[in-house]
């Protein structure tokens, strides 16, 4: 399935994926993405799905809407685009990955860049490290060596942590069910991770450590 990413100032604030024929996206609370910033319209802007063609229309915004830098009225999307309105930055993936193989896991991780540094320097302290603590995948451990890594379930919930300098944040991004962080429910401000934070997400019970 086709995926969008929204970012502003490199942090990125929401991933969707895209299941609706018609997915409207403004400053407006009833949009189904909400772009919360006077730089852009109440109702900004629609991606049309059909099939396998996504397309983004602007509806008569103030700011306009760029793709790759340039002013578009309807303009077909191909992955990797960078789609601009106001503030923000919409990347949009083709074919996002949903699931993970079977019986192999209940953790679901994507993977998703915020600029075109495939990795992140590696400094001493630095680095972060998620480790599995229950379900089919107790034990397994996971570097966090991207500027984002989104973890959970699809459908279920899914969370974004995030590396900017040395501190590393993680947010709720799509889902009814809730993260909770030692416990404690986590809304929707990202919060900062210290080492050694137990993260419940999907029914999944993990463990960050700064390495």
């Amino acid at each position: 399935m086709p995926k969008i990413t929204v970012s502003m100032d490199g942090v990125v604030l929401n991933e969707v994926i895209l299941t609706k024929a018609a997915t409207t996206l403004g400053r407006r609370p009833y949009n189904d993405v909400v772009l919360d910033n006077l730089t852009v319209s109440g109702e900004h802007a629609v991606l049309h799905m059909q099939g396998d063609r996504v397309t983004v229309e602007d509806l008569h915004s103030t700011n306009g809407t760029y793709v790759g830098g340039q002013a578009v009225k309807n303009e077909e999307l191909r992955h990797g685009d960078i789609v601009e309105m106001g503030r923000y930055r919409i990347r949009f993936e083709a074919d996002a990955a949903t699931g993970a193989a079977p019986g192999v896991s209940q953790l679901d991780v994507l993977e998703t860049q915020t600029n075109s540094t495939e990795t992140l320097p590696a400094q001493e302290g630095s680095s972060g490290l998620i480790k599995v603590l229950s379900g089919p995948a107790a034990g397994r451990e996971m570097a966090l060596t991207k500027v984002v890594t989104t973890i959970g379930k699809p459908g279920v919930s899914v969370a974004a942590i995030t590396q900017r300098r040395n501190t590393f944040y993680v947010h709720h991004v799509e889902g009814d069910e809730r993260m909770t962080i030692n416990d404690k429910s986590i809304e929707e401000n990202p919060c900062v991770l210290q080492s050694g934070d137990r993260i419940k997400l999907a029914g999944t019970e993990m463990q960050f450590f700064r390495v």
